[in-house]
């Protein structure tokens, strides 16, 4: 087992669901309570990373994030390195490619709270952000949780984007799919076992706890 590649993919998972839950909910909040008639053009890019293949995704961010591009000259005057085959490009990139998983169970959580008690709370002069804090986080708790265990797992299992955006640099960008991918090429069948296994349990474990805690409120 790799356990640099390890401990690399399990800081990135958490970095970016993180920040993704940070940057997701004012999002969810907008596309579901907004008025804006382009909200569909959001939802539709949001979701893009569904349907669009990895290595598209991340040969674009990639270009994008580079010297050749006023964003990825900003990016570098501001931050004194290249984004791009580093733990930030890496962070990005996860970003981008999980951000359907945030976005699509925050915005049914925040979309099945009755209207009637949204009203309640502004008659009684609560503010938005008050309201988002004190009554559509909580109400929206299990939408909220499925979304960082869904967004942390598929961080785990990322390969396309990751290998694009970030390469194969040992202790920098190198995830655990990218070790799997370098055990195969290098027919050491027997790493590459463990390493699979060790997805598929982590996998396993988080549709068990979704689903789990999804029976547990429901009891409640």
């Amino acid at each position: 087992m790799d356990t640099q590649a390890l401990w690399l993919t399990l800081k990135l998972a958490v970095v970016t669901t993180f920040l993704l839950l940070c940057a997701t909910v004012p999002l969810c909040h907008w596309l579901v309570f907004g008025k804006a008639r382009w909200k569909s053009v959001i939802e539709a890019a949001a979701s893009l990373p569904l349907l669009l293949p990895p290595t598209v995704l991340g040969f674009y961010l990639l270009v994008l994030l580079g010297p050749r591009t006023a964003p990825g000259r900003f990016l570098i005057h501001l931050i004194g390195h290249p984004i791009a085959f580093s733990f930030s490009g890496l962070v990005i990139g996860s970003m981008i490619y999980s951000l359907p998983f945030a976005v699509q169970p925050i915005t049914s959580g925040f979309s099945g709270i009755a209207p009637e008690v949204l009203d309640a709370a502004t008659l009684l002069g609560a503010s938005r952000l008050r309201i988002l804090i004190d009554l559509l986080l909580p109400l929206a708790r299990r939408s909220i949780f499925t979304a960082a265990v869904l967004c942390f797992t598929h961080t785990i299992g990322e390969f396309g984007v990751v290998l694009m955006i970030g390469g194969d640099i040992p202790g920098a960008t190198r995830t655990l799919s990218i070790a799997m991918y370098d055990q195969v090429q290098d027919f050491r069948y027997s790493e590459a076992n463990r390493t699979a296994i060790l997805l598929l349990i982590v996998s396993l474990l988080a549709l068990i706890l979704v689903y789990g805690r999804r029976k547990q409120l429901r009891r409640a």
